[in-house]
This record gives C-alpha cells, structure tokens and sequence, in this order.
C-alpha cells in the first residue's frame, strides 16, 4: 500500500492508502472535492472510508462521495452514525478492507468517542495525537486523552503515526518553552521550521521519534518533572499530563 496526503482546508490532511490495483481507502475526508480531484488524476477506485471522529472538517467530504461511489463502506463509531457512517465499528474490533487488517481502539479526548485505526505500519489517529503534541480536549478529560496517549504508545516504535493536522511547529514552539535546553527537542524544532519554509509536510512521523519530543509522551521524564515541581508538585502522570494540556491552551 501507498500512503499519499491531500491537504484540505487551512491545515488538514486527508489520508489516503492506494493498493498496487488502484483500489484506496480514505481517511477523514473532511472535504470531498481535493479527494474527488486526486481519485481523478490518478484512477484510483476508492474501496472505504475511515472516520475516527464526528467533527465536520473529518467528515464533511463524505455524503459527496458516497453519492459519486454508492459501493463505499463507512467505518466510524457511533458518534458518526449521523455523518454517513454505514458500519459503526467499536474498540476491540479487527476490520479487512483490501486484504488488510485493521484493528480499531478507542482513543476518547479530543471527542467522547474518539477511535484510531492501526494497520501496521500505519496508525490513523485522528485528532487525538499530533506530531509534538495531542489535540484539543473538547468533550473527553485529561486521564482519558492520557490513556489514550498510552495505548498509542504501546505500539511499535516503527509505527508511522498519520496524524490530521499539521501543527508540529506550533507543538514544538510550545515544547521548546517548556524544555528549551532539550536537545532532543531543539534539533527537531530546527528540522520542523526548515521543513515549513520550504512549505513541505512534517507528517507522518514515527512513534520512535515521537517517544524523543512528544512532551506529552514524556510525563515520566525526570526533566518534565523538575520543570513542573518549579511550579506545583504533580504525583501521578496524569496530572502532569492535565498541566501540560492547560499550559497549551493557554500558550
């Protein structure tokens, strides 16, 4: 499978993984008309589409292009079952589309009913972790978006995270000024904004480097603990997990 990006609104990307017959399945459309536009420039034969949450800018494109491919199967979970949804899929659920398993997990936080797909190498993951950082928490609870984090974490590190957005300089501005001696975190910030001139793409990454920078992956680490006891004494993981979210909403 060929993994390609369609970059749709002001920072999404709708991903698409096209098989060797042209046959693809797409992610998230939040837009049909750029994924309507490549299916046609290229002949692809589109088989499925994932959704991995409710909002519009992951599910916009898909009434358009069902009625363009009637055949289409929409796996999402019960919180899209009002988008165009056909196939409510569940955490624990192993799905095969094209000859390739996919494994479904929820991923609550950013929504209540956030899931991801995972089909190694590839993990959709919607708007629950970005390159550097995690989404925003609009109906789910830090402890929730931490787990999350933590069972996307215990995927292999070769694992390439496709996350929705691109927002990895934003995150790494913001990791910086939480650890800006961290050379981990310095040399990547540097690589980001090099590749943002130049108007390229910084997704997907790999989990193995997202271990290195992602602070919220880092709530163990003894130089984010010390940082944070500057400011109030954090036991338990999930608490730095909330500190670190609150100073990004607020950053």
């Amino acid at each position: 499978m060929n993994l390609i990006s369609i970059p749709a609104f002001q920072d999404n990307y709708i991903w698409v993984l096209v098989g060797d017959d042209k046959r693809c399945i797409v992610v998230d459309p939040g837009d049909a008309a750029p994924v309507l536009q490549a299916i046609e420039e290229n002949g692809w034969q589109p088989e499925a589409i994932l959704l991995t949450h409710h909002h519009h800018d992951h599910v916009g494109g898909v009434p358009a292009l069902r009625a363009k491919f009637p055949h289409l199967v929409v796996y999402g979970p019960q919180e899209t079952q009002d988008k165009g949804t056909t196939r409510v899929v569940e955490d624990g659920e192993k799905i095969l589309i094209l000859g390739y398993d996919f494994s479904v997990f929820a991923t609550p936080g950013h929504t209540s009913g956030h899931i991801s797909f995972f089909s190694f190498p590839y993990l959709f993951c919607g708007d629950t972790m970005f390159s550097g950082g995690c989404g925003r928490l609009f109906e789910g609870t830090p402890t929730q978006m931490y787990q999350s984090f933590q069972r996307i974490n215990a995927l292999p590190e070769d694992t390439l995270v496709c996350c929705a957005h691109e927002y990895t300089l934003a995150n790494m501005k913001f990791a910086l000024s939480i650890l800006p001696d961290d050379p981990a975190i310095q040399d990547y910030y540097h690589k980001v904004n090099e590749l943002r001139v130049k108007k390229q793409n910084t997704l997907p990454v790999i989990l193995k480097n997202e271990r290195k920078i992602n602070l919220f992956l880092r709530t163990d680490d003894i130089d984010l603990i010390n940082k944070i006891n500057q400011e109030t004494n954090l036991q338990q993981p999930e608490e730095r997990f909330a500190w670190l979210r609150s100073k990004k909403d607020d950053f």
